[in-house]
């Protein structure tokens, strides 16, 4: 064989065996919820200027392709996006609709979805517009987008809440108007829900949620085991990681969509947690 041949037999066989190991698109979705604990100068050690690149980095290196979070003043948002450039995100403030008052922004990995659509409305009688629902302490909203996934091309649409804190019969009242604007929203597409839902599994409002039809808690159908602790607030302290209580942050998709893992992260660095809620991260699969 001349030696032009054996050249070209040596390319040949390089380039078929590249494309032999290119690897297919990863259609697998890391999503977290994340109450980060709103920025309190009153927290001493646990104030947000302590706890922003710890959280930061917990969310970094877990490598979510979409989360949300809870409880996020503007300059806590500001915060995150200097810390975490791959991300985009979206969200108003619960108070004006604008900047004021806690944000329940969801951020995106912005080279591996592309949002289409956008919206934020209130848990309360009159969703359109911010203010009180029934009897709860504080305006509560949902912040949610519809995204495409630039490997699969599937869309589906993301929801991400704060229920109230003090309130039973709103968030009774917010899980039922949210089933109802997640239909009306989102038809047949694949959902995912996150939030702080301030309730645990025995509760009126998760039973809403759950008896629907529409949502399941991604936990409960997970192909492998929990990871991490049962809990998800932990109020600061390490000793609540060695009590068991339910818990109150979670993640809820819809038929359409496969739980591969799913976990509870109870990190902490030098004797202090990122913030006094845990993150809860599944890894998911979207059925066509």
């Amino acid at each position: 064989m001349k030696k032009s041949q054996i050249i070209l037999s040596v390319l040949l066989g390089l380039m078929l065996f590249g494309c032999s190991t290119s690897e297919p698109p990863t259609p697998d979705l890391n999503v977290m919820t994340f109450n980060i604990r709103l920025n309190l100068p009153s927290d001493g050690d646990n104030a947000w200027p302590n706890r922003k690149e710890m959280a930061a980095s917990m969310i970094r290196y877990n490598a979510p392709h979409l989360f949300g979070v809870q409880e996020a003043f503007q300059g806590q948002v500001n915060d995150l996006v200097r810390r975490l450039p791959d991300y985009n995100w979206l969200g108003v403030g619960r108070d004006d609709g604008k900047e004021a008052g806690e944000y329940m922004a969801i951020f995106y990995l912005k080279e591996r979805l592309e949002l289409l659509r956008e919206d934020t409305f209130w848990l309360n009688e009159h969703p359109e517009s911010p203010g009180l629902g029934w009897d709860a302490a504080y305006n509560r909203v949902v912040t949610w987008a519809q995204f495409k996934d630039l490997e699969t091309d599937q869309k589906f649409f993301h929801f991400n809440t704060h229920f109230d804190n003090r309130g039973e019969v709103a968030r009774q009242e917010s899980a039922k108007l949210l089933l109802n604007r997640i239909q009306n929203i989102a038809g047949r597409s694949p959902v995912i829900l996150t939030g702080d839902f301030n309730t645990f599994p025995e509760s009126e409002p998760y039973r809403i949620l759950t008896a629907s039809g529409l949502l399941t808690d991604a936990k409960t159908i997970t192909q492998a085991p929990h990871h991490g602790p049962s809990r998800t607030f932990n109020g600061f302290d390490l000793a609540s990681l060695k009590t068991s209580e339910p818990p109150i942050d979670y993640i809820f998709v819809s038929q359409q969509v496969k739980v591969i893992k799913h976990a509870t992260l109870s990190d902490t660095m030098d004797g202090f947690f990122p913030s006094d809620h845990m993150p809860v991260i599944a890894t998911i699969f979207l059925n066509p």
